[in-house]
């Protein structure tokens, strides 16, 4: 039997595929309980710094699997065994970066794993939406929370009450995704972001991170008194910025130097 989620390491980027083609990766108990695990084992990683969540073709994820769901909705829970708890808590405690990269459909509780996801890359094939209401189910991965954030509250209605989809470039457009690239391009280019957040200080990205986070849960003000709060307590370490000067440096005029 094939395994449920596979994992791949490349010099500090771990690449997490979910592997249910036949189901179009649809959420069984079995793939939440490993795919909860294998954000676990990612953030326990201490030579993990970045995350590349993806899915087999041809999709990226089709949400519950429906066929548990009608039977009694045991992948409502999950068997509770996962260490991580269910793959969308265990994505939202995770203090390392996870870039989305989006191969194909991600659907309602998909869609709730590429919007807690850091940010997303998308193939052409890409495809967004949200069927609770067509299924007749509520949400429970943060979809109410994440989807206004990425595309505004009013689209976000129009995409949960209506369960209609949007194409990539469509969600592009309204900021759901970073890029939109050809499909074969999808994992180099999210590779590569990845490795550019791998090569940086990794206590700054963490806290970065986390206080992106933590702005988003509050308001503008609380946002400044954090980012304060972070810059007066924060130690800079010095050495290090000298032992990295000429990477920074030189990384810095490729990509500001159109003749370099």
């Amino acid at each position: 039997m094939a395994e449920l989620v596979l994992v791949e390491d490349d010099e500090g980027v771990r690449t997490v595929t979910l592997n249910r083609p036949d189901a179009r990766n649809a959420l069984s108990v079995a793939l939440l309980d490993a795919l909860a695990a294998a954000f676990a084992d990612a953030e326990a990683d201490d030579e993990v710094a970045v995350v590349v969540l993806t899915g087999a073709d041809p999709a990226f994820c089709a949400g519950l699997d429906l066929r548990e769901l009608g039977a009694g909705g045991a992948n409502l829970r999950g068997s509770g065994d996962a260490p991580g708890g269910s793959p969308w808590a265990a994505l939202r405690r995770m203090s390392k970066p996870v870039v989305g990269a989006v191969n194909g459909p991600a659907v309602t509780g998909g869609l709730e794993l590429a919007l807690a996801c850091d940010f997303l890359v998308a193939s052409e094939r890409a495809r967004f939406g949200d069927t609770h209401a067509r299924v007749g189910a509520m949400p429970g991965g943060g979809m109410t929370g994440l989807l206004p954030q990425a595309v505004g509250l009013r689209r976000a209605k129009e995409m949960s009450l209506t369960g209609n989809f949007v194409d990539a470039d469509e969600a592009l457009r309204l900021g759901l995704v970073n890029h939109v690239v050809p499909h074969d391009d999808l994992l180099p280019t999210a590779r590569r972001l990845a490795a550019d957040i791998a090569g940086n200080d990794q206590r700054a990205v963490r806290r970065l991170k986390r206080n992106y986070d933590l702005a988003a849960k509050g308001t503008l003000a609380e946002a400044h008194r954090l980012e304060q709060d972070e810059f007066r307590s924060w130690e800079v370490a010095f050495d290090e910025v000298e032992r990295r000067r000429s990477g920074i440096v030189a990384r810095g005029r490729t990509q500001t130097d159109p003749h370099t």
